[in-house]
C-alpha cells in the first residue's frame, strides 16, 4: 500500500481568508487541473502528451475561493478507468478501514487522504461508480451530484454522458459545508416525505451486506415513515450494468484515441482491454444501450417523484483484498457495477452515507433523489445521524 498523494505534486494554496470553508484542506484527484501542476490521470504517458495547465480546474478554484486550502494531487486508476483503486504504475493507496483491502476506484487516493484524515475533503470523478464505491469500502460519505449539475471545466472527461465530479468528507456536518459550497445553495437537515427501499438491490447485494445494513435502514424508516418496497429495476440489474459496461468504453475509447492512435501510450492491461473493447463494440450494441438508458430515466422519474428518495446498497460487498488475480477481479467488477450503473445511465444525484460493517469492513448505504435534488439527499444524511 502507497501514499494517497501523486509522487512530485505536495502543493499548499491558501484558499481565501474568511470564506465558508476556511480552516479545512482539501485533495484533489489527479484528474483536475491545478495552475503549475501536470495532470497526470494516474498514466506516465498523459502527462508527457498534455501540457501543464495553466488555471485551476472550475472545482479546485470553487473550494480555493470559498477558503478551502489545497494540500495535493491523488492517485487515480489509469484515466479514471478502474474501480477497484489499484493502479499498476503509481501503486494501491492504503484503505485505513479495512488494511490490505482495496480502497475503491478510481478516485481511490482523494477516498484515502480523507479517511487517513490527511486532509478534510477531497474531489474525486464519477462515471461508473468511482466516487460511490471508495466512499463505500472506505467508510466515508461521497456523492455522486445531479449529472449536469456541477461544472466539469478542467477535468479529464473519460465518458461525458455519464462523467461528473464529486467529493468526500467523514463526517455529515463537513459533507454539507463542502456541498453548499459546490451545489451553490444552503442545506439545512431535512426530512423527504417518502422511502422507497430497492428490494432487488438489497437482494443482490451479498446477505451479509444487506444485513449490515438493516440498522441503518430502520433508522431511515423512522426517520421517514411513509415507505415501501418496489424492484428498483424491472429489466434486471445485470441487465443495467450491461448497458454501462457498453456505453462508458465506447465513450471512453473516443476520448483517449487521439492519444492512443498518436502516442502508443503504455497501459495496464486490464485498461487497454477495456478501451479495445470499446472500440470494437458495434453500433447495434450501443443502439440498444441508449434504448436502455431511456428505459431506465423513465424508470427513475416514476420512482422519485419530489420529495421521495431510493434506499440501496452501495456496493454487494465490503472492499475485497488487494492484489487479486485478473480472473478474481473481472467479476467483482462487474458486480459491483450492477449496483452503479443507474448513476451514468440516469444521472439523478447518489449519496452513499457510513454507519455499517461487514467482519469490520465499511459498507454504505446509498439515497438517491430525483434530478436536482442533491440538497434533499445531503439534509436527509444530516437528519439520519441524529436519528
Amino acid at each position: 500500500m502507497t501514499s494517497p498523494f501523486v509522487p512530485g505534486s505536495a502543493v499548499r494554496i491558501e484558499g481565501r481568508a474568511g470564506g465558508p470553508l476556511s480552516g479545512l484542506t482539501f485533495a484533489a484527484k489527479d484528474l483536475f487541473d491545478v495552475a503549475g501542476l501536470p495532470t497526470g490521470g494516474g498514466n506516465p504517458d498523459w502527462a508527457r502528451w498534455n501540457p501543464v495547465p495553466e488555471r485551476h480546474s472550475w472545482a479546485v478554484q470553487t473550494l480555493l475561493d470559498a477558503g478551502a486550502t489545497l494540500i495535493g494531487k491523488t492517485i487515480t486508476d489509469e484515466v479514471s478507468l478502474g474501480i477497484l483503486g489499484e493502479n499498476a504504475f503509481e501503486g494501491t493507496p492504503l484503505n485505513p478501514a479495512a488494511p490490505g483491502h482495496v480502497p475503491g476506484g478510481s478516485s481511490s487516493g482523494s477516498a484515502s487522504a480523507v479517511a487517513r484524515g490527511l486532509c478534510d475533503t477531497a474531489l474525486g470523478t464519477d462515471t461508473g461508480g468511482s466516487v460511490r464505491v471508495p466512499a463505500s469500502f472506505c467508510g466515508l460519505y461521497g456523492i455522486r451530484p445531479t449529472h449536469g449539475r456541477v461544472p466539469v471545466e478542467g477535468m479529464l472527461p473519460q465518458a461525458p454522458s455519464s462523467d461528473t465530479t464529486g467529493w468526500f468528507a467523514r463526517d455529515a456536518a463537513t459533507f454539507a459545508r463542502v456541498s453548499s459550497v459546490m451545489l451553490g445553495e444552503a442545506i439545512a437537515p431535512a426530512r423527504p416525505t417518502r422511502l422507497v427501499i430497492a428490494t432487488d438491490a438489497f437482494g443482490f447485494a451479498e446477505p451479509a451486506t444487506s444485513a449490515a445494513l438493516q440498522p441503518l435502514l430502520e433508522r431511515l424508516k423512522r426517520l421517514i415513515p411513509d415507505w415501501r418496497e418496489e424492484v428498483m429495476a424491472p429489466q434486471g440489474l445485470s441487465v443495467w450494468g450491461r448497458a454501462q459496461r457498453t456505453l462508458q468504453p465506447v465513450e471512453a475509447w473516443e476520448t483517449f484515441r487521439p492519444w492512443v492512435e498518436t502516442d502508443n501510450p503504455r497501459f495496464a492491461f486490464s485498461v487497454a482491454r477495456g478501451l479495445v473493447l470499446g472500440a470494437m463494440t458495434p453500433e447495434s450494441e450501443r443502439g440498444w444501450a441508449q434504448l436502455l438508458r431511456q428505459e431506465v430515466r423513465g424508470r427513475l422519474r416514476h420512482l422519485l417523484p419530489p420529495g421521495t428518495v431510493l434506499a440501496m446498497p452501495t456496493t454487494p460487498f465490503p472492499a475485497p483484498k488487494a492484489g487479486l488475480p485478473l480472473p478474481m477481479l473481472n467479476p467483482l467488477r462487474d458486480q459491483i457495477l450492477c449496483l452503479c450503473a443507474q448513476g451514468g445511465l440516469a444521472g439523478h444525484p447518489q449519496l452513499s452515507i457510513p454507519g455499517a460493517t461487514v467482519e469490520g469492513l465499511p459498507v454504505g448505504l446509498s439515497l438517491i433523489a430525483a434530478r436536482g435534488a442533491d440538497a434533499l439527499l445531503i439534509g436527509a444524511a444530516l437528519s439520519l445521524e441524529n436519528a
